[in-house]
């Protein structure tokens, strides 16, 4: 009788702890996310969210929904990693401005101390976001009446920031002593931690004949088929044949070899959509604190930059061709994958050597660009589903489009891809049939 990949994963030790510690990470970062931060009055902050004064927040319920309810909780994960992401997003900009940061990075134990200097910045990001964010608990009125304003933003920073700093650390050893990307894994968990109350919304909005039944079946079909482009794409690759010329290695001649260079559709991921929705998210939030204390500029701003507003939709779809673009030029520089290719002695069939850089330039271009607008065609589904159905639930339509979909494939894709890989180490097959993870071959 065959072996159950799934009972295999228990069988090995090793992969076993992993597996088991990786989940007792998630399970704390769960109960993280619903400790409150001290001075809030929990019971005023439910009865402020179930009744008419959080209409019209919609940075409130794409926050909250992106850290797993945290936001709303005003927990001590309120912030969630994104300060994290944006400022590494901040960091690679300041590699490609300033020379002398990208030539640290490339120095031994450069990476390990760029890293530390993310940290840092990440603190200081945490301290000027959780200073915005933390207006709106206090104009809302659901803070303790013993407790001053200026010792309420002073605790709540604090403990925001400690909070994000400890989900650093979580992720750190998820990847060091767990399976999969732990940043990843966190945002992750989030999401699907929303999807049962988000189900459960849609019924009640069905029911009580506010959405139409139809139109919702429509969206689940379109659903689907989206997974599936979403999937294909993930896993689609363009190969780049590469030839090795013999080599003479002291008295041994090694014959040549061929090999292929593997250009990915998306060759970013989800990182475009993830660094466009962070940048974003400050300005948003800024407004949208500010405008609760009553300023009209703030209030004009809120309305201009609302996540389902034309401007916010224009400048979230350029930020994600930019950076499919950007990163992509970062992580697969055509000049330095040119020069290691000279370098082993290898060569391009058809291409001549100085027109190498080029090649792989045009490749890389025609590649990006289809891929970056699917991105943005996958990332506006929210918004689009909750302009053309009027009523339709927004955590619903966050989970059926956009960021969270793409987290939700590829960080699936990504710990099952790194499972298979301790299978097949103990001579397992892997969870997919065939026990390989298929790229499509375009």
């Amino acid at each position: 009788m065959a072996n159950n990949p799934l009972v295999d994963i228990f069988r090995i030790r090793d992969l076993r702890n992993r597996v088991l510690f990786t989940l007792s990470i998630l399970v704390v970062h769960r109960i993280g996310s619903v400790i409150p931060i001290p001075g809030v009055d929990m019971g005023e902050l439910s009865r402020f969210f179930a009744g008419s004064g959080s209409d019209g927040q919609g940075i409130v319920d794409y926050l909250d929904f992106f850290s797993g309810g945290a936001f709303k909780n005003f927990s001590i994960f309120m912030l969630g990693v994104m300060p994290y992401i944006t400022t590494s997003i901040i960091m690679q900009v300041l590699m490609l401005v300033f020379p002398g940061l990208k030539r640290i990075s490339e120095e031994d134990g450069g990476r390990k101390k760029v890293q530390r200097y993310t940290r840092y910045a990440t603190v200081v990001v945490c301290l000027l976001q959780g200073a915005a964010l933390l207006q709106m608990p206090w104009n809302y009125g659901v803070i303790v009446e013993d407790m001053a304003r200026w010792q309420f933003m002073l605790l709540g920073m604090l403990t925001t920031t400690a909070g994000t700093v400890f989900l650093m650390w979580l992720g750190e050893q998820i990847n060091v002593r767990g399976v999969g990307n732990g940043i990843s894994l966190l945002i992750f968990t989030g999401i699907v931690a929303r999807m049962p109350n988000a189900f459960a919304v849609l019924i009640r909005e069905i029911r009580a004949q506010n959405v139409n039944a139809v139109f919702v079946i429509l969206t689940f079909v379109i659903f689907v088929a989206v997974v599936v482009l979403v999937i294909y794409e993930q896993q689609g690759l363009r190969k780049i044949p590469v030839n090795y010329a013999s080599r003479i290695v002291g008295r041994k001649q090694y014959r040549g070899q061929s090999s292929y260079i593997p250009f990915k559709i998306n060759p970013s991921g989800v990182i475009p959509v993830i660094f466009a929705s962070s940048i974003l998210t400050i300005p948003v939030q800024l407004a949208q604190s500010f405008a609760s204390s009553g300023r009209p500029f703030w209030a004009k701003m809120a309305v201009a930059m609302d996540t389902s507003g034309p401007l916010y939709l224009t400048l979230y779809t350029l930020l994600i061709i930019f950076f499919a673009y950007f990163y992509t030029q970062v992580s697969l520089n055509p000049v330095e994958i040119s020069r290691q290719i000279r370098e082993n002695g290898g060569s391009i069939p058809g291409i001549r050597s100085e027109n190498m850089e080029g090649y792989l330039t045009r490749i890389l271009n025609r590649i990006v660009l289809p891929g970056s607008l699917f991105l943005a065609m996958i990332a506006l589904i929210p918004s689009l589903l909750i302009i053309m159905i009027p009523g339709f639930p927004k955590q619903m339509a966050y989970i059926m489009g956009g960021t969270s979909l793409l987290i939700m494939v590829g960080v699936d894709l990504d710990t099952m891809s790194q499972i298979e890989g301790h299978l097949k180490m103990h001579h397992h097959e892997g969870l997919t049939k065939g026990g390989k993870l298929r790229s499509r071959n375009l």
